[in-house]
């Protein structure tokens, strides 16, 4: 979704509702959906994004051979929520670094709609900016490296090392 901003001076980029079941115990954020994200309206939708390869290897789960309800009911069964740092923004392309005028999401809600969450883990550093805020709300907090295929600077059983400490 996207619309003119008041003063007509760029595209205003909205992101995607949470998925956040009430048991969540562990919540990945990452910083704002891809242009393929939005336009498919899932979160992580870009087939080179290694997410929901590395959630499927922690989760002992097909997840990238399955649909996208089928996938989010297994991550929520699993106690793990999905969302980004950022609920709209100005962007071209995908990259985290071509991130203008970011709007916040207000993480602070998480407290009344997942009370059982405790670990909050960041997919990549531009999600990271707001750890300090996230470890304010009282939650263990956990810097991860981005799956997205801009970030290839480690092997994927590296981070799929990382992602599934991080999961336990």
């Amino acid at each position: 979704m996207a619309h003119q901003d008041m003063q007509g001076v760029g595209r205003l980029l909205c992101g995607l509702p949470p998925v956040i079941a009430a048991g969540a115990r562990v919540l990945i954020l990452g910083s704002f959906p891809s242009a393929a994200s939005l336009a498919a309206q899932q979160y992580y939708a870009h087939p080179r994004n290694q997410f929901w390869r590395i959630l499927g290897d922690v989760l002992d789960q097909p997840l990238p051979l399955l649909d996208y309800p089928t996938r989010i009911a297994l991550v929520e069964a699993a106690g793990i929520a999905i969302w980004d740092v950022f609920a709209a923004c100005e962007r071209d392309g995908s990259l985290d670094a071509a991130i203008r005028h970011a709007l916040p999401n207000d993480l602070a809600i998480l407290k009344r709609s997942a009370p059982a969450l405790r670990r909050v883990c960041f997919n990549g550093r531009m999600a990271a900016r707001r750890v300090r805020e996230v470890e304010a709300l009282g939650y263990e907090t956990r810097v991860l490296p981005s799956t997205s295929p801009a970030h290839a600077g480690l092997s994927y059983a590296a981070k799929l090392q990382c992602w599934g400490d991080a999961l336990a």
